[in-house]
């Protein structure tokens, strides 16, 4: 078999179907993601050892194949030759390897066209601070960043950096200067990146994952200094957000980056991709908004009162899960179930409803 063709077949049908995913493992067929669902691909023969190391050899650089190789697992990005571009990861089960692809659009979309609040703009505008992006795995995070970073692009000269492992979305240079540096290829490790950062004159930089406390503590001295970081943590919520990032940090460290933290946090929009009834997905969001209450709240050490002050401050901007999921079940945009499979807390959500 020529396992180029089939390859490219199965990217065929990712398109052709309006898949987020394509899964690739031993004894199973090629399967992809459609709206949240797995669908398996019938026509398609279950896939053995060999389709699989050749498929394999054919996403991989030969440096990345050897790590792979040496560590059982690699985050990789891929384009074919017409454009397309996959963030992938591969990995062993059971002593066979799996793939899973996502697919990147080549277009990056606006908030409009996500279904985003147009209070992210503001966000984006901002001169300095911290914002973070957080969710489950597979639930918008990226997307949603490289919105914000393509306002920023769009309206103002700015130097901005991405530091990725992978790079997900490529940017065309418009108003601004976006250098995309990927880990392992362009830089060791996102500490050492995020080091240099403060000799590359940065205006704006996108870090793709918060991973430890050192990257956590490099990206927040940066906000302090003069610079608009965003990143992502998968939590699930604003306030759980906190108490991971602070929890990062031994214990004599905690009460400094509490204080730094409430000093350059902007904000924390927590996003779920909720199935819609009329198809595809849309966003069900909470908006935390660093204001002098959330600000004292963190200082303080109360981040348990965090969630009360989201539900209390729609006047100031901020939005609450359950609130989001209930306007959308009242537009008729997602089922009474889907809202309580993603609601954080059903009691609540049931007086809502």
């Amino acid at each position: 078999m020529d396992y180029n063709l089939e390859l490219k077949d199965l990217i065929k049908t990712v398109a052709q179907e309006g898949a987020s995913d394509l899964h690739l493992s031993e004894g199973r067929r090629p399967t992809i993601r459609v709206s949240g669902f797995l669908i398996p691909l019938v026509k398609k023969e279950i896939l053995n050892k060999e389709a699989l190391d050749a498929i394999i050899t054919i996403l991989l650089t030969k440096e990345n194949k050897e790590l792979f190789l040496k560590n059982k697992e690699m985050d990789f990005s891929f384009n074919t030759e017409e454009g397309v571009r996959f963030r992938g990861n591969a990995f062993y089960q059971q002593g066979s390897v799996s793939i899973a692809l996502r697919l990147i659009p080549k277009k990056i979309r606006s908030f409009e066209e996500l279904n985003l609040p147009e209070a992210l703009k503001a966000f984006a505008d901002k001169e300095q601070g911290f914002f973070l992006v957080v969710g489950p795995v597979g639930h918008g995070k990226s997307t949603t960043l490289a919105a914000m970073i393509e306002s920023i692009n769009d309206s103002r000269a700015e130097h901005i950096l991405t530091i990725e492992d992978p790079i997900e979305y490529l940017y065309e240079q418009k108003k601004s200067i976006i250098d995309q540096r990927e880990v392992k290829i362009d830089t060791v490790d996102f500490p050492t990146a995020l080091q240099s950062m403060f000799r590359e004159d940065i205006d704006v930089a996108l870090i793709g994952e918060m991973r430890g406390a050192e990257t956590i503590a490099t990206a927040v001295t940066a906000a302090e200094t003069g610079h608009l970081v965003f990143s992502t943590l998968h939590t699930n919520s604003a306030s759980q957000t906190i108490s991971r990032i602070i929890d990062s940090f031994p214990g004599e460290q905690q009460n400094q980056i509490r204080v730094q933290l409430a000093g350059s946090l902007n904000g924390i929009f927590s996003q779920r991709l909720v199935p819609r009834i009329s198809g595809g997905l849309i966003p069900a969001y909470e908006l935390l908004i660093n204001n002098t209450a959330i600000s004292n709240l963190i200082r303080e050490n109360r981040i348990h009162e965090i969630n009360s002050v989201i539900e209390t401050s729609s006047q100031d901007g901020m939005v609450d899960m359950n609130r989001s999921l209930a306007e959308l079940v009242s537009k008729g945009e997602i089922t009474i179930e889907d809202a309580y499979r993603h609601a954080l807390d059903p009691r609540v959500l049931e007086r809502m409803l």
